[in-house]
């Protein structure tokens, strides 16, 4: 909480910052400019002033300048805020290996202070070709070498970057080698050649092949060298590494002599041509070697130079493995280093700018000075910590540039009783054994609660599933006070005072301290859909300001209905019914149909069947959607008389509830199901006149309902009465799922919500959870939502 409360602070003097830039006397901006490389000297950049929207006239008497730490600066700014090259550039140097080469520099205005942070992105020209170290190589390959063996070449090197560095190469034709390369990345790619026939001194000694190396240029720049391959008689076995791969990690400083790692090979020939001896790989540069070298007995790599993490934190380096034979055989294998780094670089402070005096009227938030801190470690070693001396009625809060901060006033000043201040900046990385610097500047004086709490979000609109739980959190509102100390804590009320409110907002509380809102009791879907209320959020500050926060809460539907069997269902109440059908009825015969129902809306709502069990697969099939069982096939003499299915009946809910129906299919003769059919027909007629029946009298009472409805809203609508009542409609589907529909009226808008299926032509609306429709409305605009009471 503390960490939250000290980033909330920083965010609100951010805030202040840019709010209230004209009161601060500080100003800073970004510019960006492009340009390529060996732009000759006093070629123009940008014109700084000129982007910056400032007449020339006013630079020189505000002290317009560049903010550099060099001797020789890469740019100058002449009289009218011209920026011009002081000093040809060349990228390779100034931004070596590096692909985006961006030259980042400050200019400063006094009166009032203003830091401008310009970016001069300087682009790389092809203007190098590919070279080798060599114009000839040689290479001994012996004749007995397989098909499949490959010799590393000398990698061709390109200053550019980029795409402008060596891309591909070529070999020149030849029948028994061809070219691979290699990408290491930002080691570049690495040819080799690659023995795809066997070579034989008798017919041809020596072979004589040209490689090319091509950057990414347009037109692309080339370099060759000649490769000269002699073949020769040999020992035919070549020294083996005992590792597939080597890697090694090795602390930056390391003293020189240090082992990093050992690699072994052996040979299985004897004599000298079983005699390993070490040396680095063809590929090695200059720069490598520098750095490390290897034991020709004992294959040690050792530590020959600084190694500088902060200069390249990985090596991959070629070792190759050559035995003494007279004509040696040699294998090359890659070992990668891994620098770590060392909290070895001290933070380093410099003052960007500097007002010594400042009025003591000055009021709170003012700037007194900016300051960078940098540290050429990478990490937590290169993460810094600021601070800033508790003596004084001076802060430091970070910059939007990162690691940029002001040290501005925290509190007002009083000449009498000081006038002179010496603030002390502490800079500390976050290393294991962290390093600190500091430095003090001497600011010399020169002779309240006005923020309200706002909310990010107003109105907020909340989502709840009912049935949740009475007592628990429901969400919780955050309201932030640009203000310090006791102007800047807030605390949270919901008004109970208003009459159209006060029902929904007695079964709410609040935590004051945290915003937490809970519910005291459980919501229903079908009793209540929606509410709003209000939240105030008050200050401490004498006097207090407040703001007004509006919510609006949704209430979801949950699937907490279980489908219901409607038939069969037997004289017990429970779901079982028997079937009688012919034995020789045909494939596709209707043995009886499935019919369920299920409370709930939407997909909750939306029955699917299917068969959970059943004595024999082949014979009978239910439609999913229908509920409907056939035959699918016809019988035989061999199949059973008869048979149990048990289906499942479940919803769509994300959590899905389920009821399961058995039908009992029983096979008879056809004279026997002739007499039966009689009978069962009589039975069904009068079982259909009993739905009928049915049917007439819930038609009837639906009927009767919907009059009552209509006449009781005439009359509410005639005495102006805003309370409307909801009505219920329930429509019987003939896929065997009842559709559920829930008609209520909100405003000017009249709503139905629906299950499975939906009115065509109506209108979704939004935050209804896609099951909500507007309806067109011929009643008076001034209805309201009925304020129903909220299940236990």
């Amino acid at each position: 909480m503390a960490r939250r409360g000290r980033s909330a602070l920083l965010e609100c003097l951010l805030v202040l910052i840019v709010s209230f830039g004209h009161t601060f006397d500080l100003i800073s901006a970004q510019l960006r400019y492009s340009i390529p490389e060996e732009l000759t000297v006093g070629s123009v950049v940008g014109n700084i002033a000129k982007d910056l929207g400032m007449e020339p006239s006013a630079l020189n008497t505000r002290g317009f300048r560049i903010v550099s730490g060099s001797a020789e600066p890469l740019f100058q700014l002449n009289n009218n805020g011209i920026l011009l090259v002081n000093r040809k550039i060349d990228r390779e140097e100034v931004c070596e290996r590096i692909t985006t080469c961006i030259i980042n520099m400050k200019t400063v205005l006094e009166n009032p202070l203003e830091v401008h942070y310009v970016g001069i992105d300087v682009l790389d020209l092809n203007d190098h070709s590919p070279t080798f170290s060599e114009n000839e190589t040689h290479l001994e390959i012996s004749e007995s070498a397989l098909s499949g063996a490959r010799f590393q070449l000398q990698a061709a090197r390109d200053p550019d970057s980029g795409m402008l560095s060596v891309q591909q190469y070529k070999l020149s034709q030849n029948e028994h080698f061809r070219l691979e390369v290699k990408d290491r990345g930002e080691d570049g790619k690495i040819p080799a050649l690659y023995l795809q026939k066997p070579l034989d001194k008798e017919t041809a000694r020596t072979h004589r092949l040209l490689l090319t190396a091509f950057d990414g240029g347009k037109p692309p720049r080339s370099g060759t060298m000649e490769i000269v391959v002699n073949v020769l008689d040999v020992n035919d076995n070549m020294p083996v590494f005992s590792k597939e791969s080597y890697t090694a990690v090795i602390n930056e400083n390391s003293p020189i002599g240090t082992t990093i790692i050992q690699v072994n090979a052996t040979d299985s020939d004897d004599g000298l041509n079983g005699e390993v001896v070490y040396s680095f790989g063809n590929n090695v540069n200059n720069k490598l070697r520098k750095l490390f070298e290897v034991d020709a007995n004992t294959g040690e790599i050792l530590v020959k130079g600084l190694l500088d993490f902060e200069t390249k934190d990985r090596y991959e380096i070629d070792i190759k493995a050559s035995d003494k034979g007279p004509v040696p055989l040699a294998t090359e294998k890659s070992v990668i280093i891994t620098i770590v780094d060392l909290n070895d670089n001290t933070p380093e402070i410099e003052v960007t700018s500097f007002s010594s005096a400042i009025p003591e009227d000055s009021k709170p938030g003012r700037t007194v000075a900016l300051i960078s801190v940098s540290d050429k470690d990478s990490g937590v070693n290169g993460k810094i910590i600021c601070s800033i001396s508790n003596n004084v009625p001076f802060t430091l809060t970070p910059s939007l540039q990162e690691n940029m901060y002001s040290i501005v006033t925290k509190s007002l000043l009083d000449r009498e009783h000081k006038s002179n201040y010496d603030v002390t900046v502490v800079a500390k990385d976050a290393g294991e054994q962290s390093l600190t610097s500091q430095r003090t500047i001497s600011v010399t004086v020169s002779d309240v609660n006005d923020n309200i709490p706002e909310f990010s979000i107003n109105p907020f609109t909340f989502y709840v599933t009912e049935n949740n739980a009475a007592g628990a959190s429901l969400f919780s509102v955050s309201a932030t006070d640009c203000d310090q100390g006791e102007n800047a804590v807030v605390s949270y009320s919901i008004p109970r005072n208003r009459d159209e409110n006060k029902i929904f907002t007695s079964f709410l509380n609040i935590n004051s301290e945290t915003g937490d809102i809970v519910a005291l009791k459980s919501f229903d879907f079908e009793t209540l859909k929606t509410f709003q209320f209000h939240v105030v959020a008050t200050d401490s500050g004498t006097p207090s300001l407040s703001s007004n926060f509006t919510v609006n809460v949704f209430i979801l539907d949950q699937n907490d209905n279980a489908p219901v069997i409607l038939y069969p269902v037997s004289t017990n109440g429970s779901a079982e019914g028997v079937e009688e059908i012919p034995r020789n009825v045909n494939a596709g015969h209707l043995v009886t149909k499935v019919r369920a129902y299920d409370a709930d809306i939407g997909y909750n709502g939306w029955l699917l069947f299917s068969l959970q069990e059943v004595t024999d697969h082949s014979l009978f099939g239910l439609d999913r959607y229908t509920g409907q069982i056939r035959t699918h096939r016809s019988f035989t003499e061999t199949d059973e008389a008869e048979h149990k299915l048990v289906i499942l009946v479940k919803d769509n809910g994300n959590v899905s509830l389920s009821a399961t129906a058995t039908v009992i299919v029983k096979l008879v003769e056809a004279k026997e199901a002739f007499a039966a059919s009689d009978v069962k027909s009589a039975a069904k007629v009068d079982e259909e006149d009993n739905v009928t029946l049915y049917l007439m009298i819930t038609l009837g009472s639906v009927s009767l309902l919907f009059l009552i409805s209509i006449i009781v809203l005439i009359a509410m609508q005639c005495s102006k009465s805003t309370d409307y009542t909801s009505k219920y409609l329930q429509e019987t589907n003939y896929d065997g799922t009842l559709c559920h529909s829930i008609q209520y009226r909100s405003g000017d808008k009249r709503y139905m919500l629906v299950g499975p299926r939906m009115s065509i032509g109506s209108t979704i609306v939004p935050g209804s959870h896609a099951n909500t429709l507007v309806l067109p409305d011929r009643r008076h605009a001034t209805a309201e939502v009925r304020k129903v009471p909220i299940k236990n």
